[in-house]
């Protein structure tokens, strides 16, 4: 039960999902949000248009990498005269569901949490959402932050929120696949107050550009396990 409204503003990295963002947009639960920020980075597609007709605000990078695109929104939210007290991350491929934002702020807003993740290993799983290799991967990186960073979390899944304030203190820098490992490790080493709640997982709109491809898969593994040891 979520016991005050704590201004948030929503950042979508986006490549490539026409098909998806329009349905992440619409599920999102708007009474709890000021604004949806929808990082258009280097689409093809489209992704803009679809996003803007939702109602979202849309940003463009060029960049290719998730945490470029991250980094955009964040940019951005900095400088409104009013930013946002939380900032809520979650996928534009509507693999998550994105009504289950209540769960993921509830934390934050109570007053009990810096930083929440949203993990699939609590939640239900879709037979086929998660590769194997994604599933191996995520093992391994949460197994080596509990083991370097005494970091308790069962999943590195993009769909969270993070007070405002705590978010500008990480000093992110990831601009790829490292992005989300960089935070929590980060976050564990600034002693935040970190929450995992489950989350439900489905499978994804179109093809993914990370797992759907042995290239991307072994580069975001490689990105993380590096992120891992580089700020041991």
């Amino acid at each position: 039960m979520l016991t005050e409204h704590m201004i948030t503003d929503v950042i979508i990295p986006a490549y490539n999902e026409e098909d998806a963002i329009a349905k992440v947009i619409q599920a999102l639960p708007m009474k709890l949000l000021r604004e949806i920020v929808v990082v258009n980075n280097n689409s093809n597609d489209a992704t803009t248009a679809h996003a803007q007709a939702a109602g979202a605000t849309v940003l463009q990078e060029a960049r290719q990498g998730y945490g470029f695109a991250c980094l955009k929104g964040i940019e951005y939210l900095r400088a409104k005269s009013n930013p946002p007290e939380i900032v809520l991350f979650i996928d534009a491929d509507f693999s998550d569901y994105p009504e289950e934002a209540v769960a993921v702020l509830s934390p934050i807003i109570n007053g009990d949490a810096d930083l929440v993740i949203g993990s699939r290993a609590l939640g239900n799983k879709e037979k086929g959402s998660m590769t194997i290799p994604q599933i191996f991967g995520t093992w391994l990186a949460t197994t080596l932050l509990r083991t370097i960073y005494k970091a308790r979390f069962t999943d590195l899944g993009p769909f969270r929120a993070i007070k405002m304030n705590k978010l500008i203190g990480l000093n992110m820098k990831d601009t790829t696949y490292g992005w989300t490992v960089e935070m929590q490790l980060k976050a564990a080493q600034q002693k935040l107050r970190c929450v995992e709640v489950p989350v439900n997982y489905r499978k994804r709109v179109g093809v993914s550009k990370i797992s759907g491809t042995v290239k991307g898969t072994v580069l975001a593994g490689y990105k993380i396990l590096y992120t891992i040891f580089k700020h041991r």
